[in-house]
């Protein structure tokens, strides 16, 4: 079906096109003044400059043909050529009738479905999820879930880092730990053991404690490097060994996701991309895109009209290692010859340099045409009330698992404040919990544009007021209530009634749902979703307080509210579901 919007554009696109206009510039837009109208078409400014013709004039004919539209309840001309449109009811009642039955809710698919790869949360071997993959995680899922209903297909990629000089450290920190395993005999011709020597618990111990041995002391980073280069190079101790290290380490982060309820399509490494890296790096050299520098490989990617100095992109270091941006290189590659005719990055506005020099050495080699779609979706940082980016009391990094845990029990503290949930039993209760402190966290991060940095407020974001999650979901519980009352008294939504002045703002925000799902899609920016989805729970609740559902004695009116409050609830919990917030049933 077509949205209301899609509706209306089409009407007035049609009578600028009637006046010999450019029918593109009968675009209809939400007003600026609801006091006045509803929707603003603006067109006719344009139009008349181009003509060199009076835009007040030629308004004015424009609003005469429209306004013999049985669409339209009121159109009127006002100001320099701006046209005010107030929709009839009967055409609101009839799209919020029509978007009930429909199972997308008035959402058509996009045109120009993507093959799209997203490449976001990107946490790496022997280290739990903490706070530094959260925004990246959350923000990548909801645009995966809002992507995929689009219509998108779309393939999730969590790009783990699991290769490089840190499989090294860890492999020599085993290895003085216990070194009677057969992974560090040459002569060992296994199999090797199927159980793990380590545990997450005792790689989380080892990494930092190699890694801070390999700062201080330069005879064990040489054994760390010689090791990395062993492990390069295929030595099947260490490959089996290091084949541990990544299995412990993906079932830690799979647990830790799915609290987070976050999923992923592909579980790939940095060490899935690495076999092909010689042969690139051949090809870059023998067509002249990449040559020696002070013993490194180096790739221009400088271009006309740069506003400012660009670097080269540094493949190869000079003691032969590879960098991200030479991994990186790869993958795009691969993903494009995997038919991917998009790819996103959901990754820190800290690492833009590092994309653009890729997107552009992709660009260059050829190996990623002007139709593929490369995209960094930059984000901000999540900080402190300091400014700074968010750590422990003891000033560390914060683990994934124990902020979901203290968000839970503040959300909890909140709920027995308010007496929510009393009467349920304690493990719902809990999960009721869970699902509040989530929403608290998500919807924290989402309502912001992507781009901006916010502070962690926990007593802020798991109030039940306010333009917070924990709000949402009360509103979405308390309509869930309501509909139950209803049902157990017999009572039935049925066709949605002409539209008045106490409905009004409610259908309106209703049928505005494709257009916030379509601006967060093109902006990759979840942050529209969330403002709609708050609008709409504080117009349910000036409609609720007017409108006294189950004592209305009308019962047309009644089963008219009831189709309200289910198409409300519907999409609440929809948008709710794109941003990856559950709604519990009762609270």
């Amino acid at each position: 079906m077509k949205s209301l919007k899609d509706i209306l554009n089409h009407v007035v696109s049609e009578a600028f096109l009637a006046e010999g206009l450019d029918p593109r510039l009968g675009e209809v837009a939400d007003s600026q003044r609801p006091d006045l109208c509803q929707f603003q078409a603006n067109g006719a400014l344009a139009a008349a400059k181009a003509l060199k013709r009076n835009p007040r004039e030629l308004g004015q004919r424009l609003a005469s043909r429209l306004a013999g539209s049985p669409k339209f309840a009121s159109v009127k001309m006002e100001g320099p050529g701006f046209i005010n449109i107030i929709v009839a009811p009967g055409l609101l009642a009839q799209t919020l009738d029509e978007t009930l039955a429909d199972a997308r809710l008035g959402v058509p698919e996009r045109e120009g479905a993507l093959s799209l790869v997203l490449d976001f949360g990107g946490p790496n071997v022997a280290k739990s999820m903490h706070v530094g993959h959260l925004r990246s995680s959350i923000i990548g899922d909801s645009l995966q879930r809002l992507s995929r209903f689009m219509g998108d297909r779309v393939v999730s990629d969590i790009h783990l880092g699991d290769w490089g000089t840190q499989m090294g450290m860890l492999i020599e920190a085993v290895r003085q730990r216990d070194p009677e395993l057969p992974y560090f005999d040459p002569a060992f011709t296994g199999p090797y053991p199927a159980q793990s020597p380590v545990s997450m618990a005792d790689l989380e111990q080892l990494y930092p404690a190699a890694s801070a041995k390999c700062k201080q002391d330069e005879a064990a980073a040489e054994r760390a490097r010689q090791a990395t280069m062993e492990l390069q190079q295929g030595r099947p101790g260490y490959r089996a060994l290091w084949q541990h290290f990544v299995n412990v380490s993906v079932s830690a982060l799979k647990a830790d996701l799915a609290e987070l309820g976050v999923h992923f399509d592909l579980w790939l490494g940095e060490s899935h991309y690495q076999q092909p890296i010689p042969a690139m790096l051949e090809d870059l050299k023998a067509r002249g895109l990449a040559a020696e520098s002070e013993g490194a490989l180096v790739m221009p990617v400088e271009e006309a009209g740069d506003a400012k100095p660009m670097p080269p992109v540094l493949l190869v270091k000079g003691d032969g290692g590879f960098l991200y941006a030479t991994t990186d290189l790869a993958t795009l590659r691969d993903r494009v010859r995997g038919k991917a005719d998009a790819i996103w990055y959901v990754v820190d506005k800290r690492q833009s340099l590092h994309f653009e020099q890729v997107f552009r050495a992709a660009r260059k080699a050829g190996y990623a045409s002007a139709g593929v779609d490369l995209e960094h979706l930059a984000f901000g940082t999540m900080n402190g009330p300091d400014g700074k980016p968010f750590k422990t009391r003891a000033g560390g990094v914060m683990r994934l698992r124990d902020l979901m845990e203290m968000v839970r029990a503040e959300a909890l503290a909140k709920m027995e404040g308010m007496g929510l949930a009393a009467e349920v039993p304690p493990e719902e209760r809990q999960a009721v919990a869970r699902k509040v402190g989530l929403a608290a966290l998500k919807f924290a991060d989402l309502v912001n544009h992507r781009t901006a940095d916010y502070v962690f407020d926990l007593e802020k974001f798991t109030r039940f007021e306010g333009k917070t999650g924990p709000y949402l979901l009360y509103a979405a519980v308390r309509i869930k209530s309501v509909l139950r009352k209803a049902q157990e008294q017999g009572l039935r939504a049925g066709a949605v009634r002409e539209i008045g002045e106490r409905e009004k703002d409610l259908a309106l925000l209703l049928l505005k749902y494709p257009e916030a799902l379509r601006a967060s899609y093109a902006q990759r920016a979840p942050s529209h979703l969330c403002e709609h989805l708050f609008q709409l729970s504080q117009a349910f609740s000036s409609f609720y307080q007017q409108c006294h559902i189950l004592h209305e004695q009308d019962p047309a009116l009644r089963a008219s509210w009831l189709a309200l409050a289910s198409l409300t609830l519907r999409q609440l919990e929809h948008g709710l579901g794109l941003l990856g917030i559950e709604t519990p049933e009762r609270m």
